[in-house]
């Protein structure tokens, strides 16, 4: 029986536009952590190997810097780690697994599957890759990799290693990079290999009637639509003996989650206080809202003051853009209570009047004018 971690879509040197300064850090250290999460996995499962499905890098120009922390992190791992491109990082002219960088600080048990086909990893254990040697791929790679491959030999075990969006997931039918499942599953039901392990989806998933083609899905959260990441598999195969299990293992410590709650008032707002204050760890949680609802001017400033509040705790806050849709009614005891006079008084009534129209930076502004005012 053979036992490996496998796991894909790493990207390491990812950022994200709406983390700064040292939440960025952290998000790219933690992406790396991640790595030697997988290494205590694997020695703690006594697993044989470990397989990238692709996507081992965010792109070809990553820094050199980013390469070296990262080779440094497999060789922690003590076993093989055998490394697909992907489309991220293809095996193009510019790839970085054919860089100095690369060369230079990779270590002895670290393998890029850099042909397509067999690769012999063990006895009577094999890999079939279907690397990517350009984006966009302009083909079902791992349906060429199966035709160009004959049967394995008698009890031999055969991983197909792929990256791309299966068919029956992809909406777009032109997409030539489609992997046919019922391909793959013709593949398993025949024997020429007996696990699919495939990249490109940043969730956790289990395809086909042979429930033998699987998404790791990214080690750690990439991005709000990601339904189950941070997890990785270890997967237990054996030809001769039909063993077969696959297994979750969460490595990943990071969530980006979304809020969509409706707000129209002072109780809504201590319940969502409290739903800020229950999140842990902060630090490791981008949040993103979609608050819907009518306001008067007082709790709209009381929700600024506690979205500014939280979201220094918090590794983000970002609104949802397009999904975010408040009101505020504005009355005149409230506007008398800013104790404005002259010019400033003709900017409320102006902000009033165009935030009562529904214009968001008067409804904002007006709302840091009340917290300002009423606060000195």
């Amino acid at each position: 029986m053979v036992r490996f971690v496998q796991t894909s879509d790493w990207q390491l040197g990812m950022t994200r536009h709406f983390l700064e300064g040292e939440a960025q850090s952290r998000y790219t250290a933690a992406r790396i952590d991640a790595v030697r999460v997988i290494g205590e996995l694997a020695r703690r499962e006594r697993c044989d190997f470990v397989v990238v499905a692709g996507d081992v890098f965010e792109s070809n120009l990553v820094s050199t810097r980013t390469i070296a922390r990262s080779l440094e992190a497999m060789g922690s791992i003590g076993c093989p780690v055998y490394l697909l491109p992907g489309n991220h990082d293809p095996l193009d002219a510019s790839s970085v697994f054919t860089s100095a960088a690369f060369r230079r600080a990779c270590p002895p048990n670290v393998v890029v599957l850099d042909s397509c086909g067999v690769h012999q990893v063990g006895a009577g254990v094999e890999i079939l890759a279907a690397p990517w040697f350009a984006k966009p791929a302009l083909g079902d790679l791992a349906g060429e990799a199966l035709q160009a491959a004959g049967p394995p030999s008698a009890g031999t075990t055969r991983i197909l290693l792929a990256h791309g969006p299966l068919d029956v997931l992809s909406p777009d039918e032109d997409d030539p990079a489609r992997i046919a499942l019922p391909g793959l599953e013709e593949a398993l039901e025949a024997g020429l290999v007996h696990h699919v392990a495939l990249g490109d989806r940043h969730s956790r998933l289990e395809m086909g009637r042979t429930g033998r083609v699987h998404y790791s899905g990214s080690p750690e959260v990439t991005a709000f639509r990601d339904e189950a990441p941070g997890d990785v598999l270890v997967v237990d195969v054996d030809a001769r003996e039909q063993v077969y299990q696959v297994r979750a293992h969460r490595v990943g410590t990071w969530t980006f989650t979304s809020m969509r709650r409706h707000v129209d008032g002072g109780d809504d707002l201590a319940d969502l206080d409290a739903e800020f204050a229950a999140i842990d760890p902060k630090d490791r949680t981008v949040v993103r809202t979609a608050l819907v609802g009518t306001l008067t001017l007082g709790d709209k400033a009381r929700l600024d003051e506690l979205l500014e509040r939280w979201g220094e705790s918090l590794a983000a806050h970002v609104t949802w853009e397009g999904a975010d849709d408040l009101a505020v009614v504005v009355d005149h005891d409230e506007l008398a209570d800013l104790e404005a006079g002259g010019f400033v008084a003709a900017t409320v009534d102006e902000l009033a009047g165009r935030a009562g129209d529904g214009e968001t930076e008067a409804r904002d502004a007006l709302a840091l004018l009340y917290r300002l005012g009423v606060a000195r």
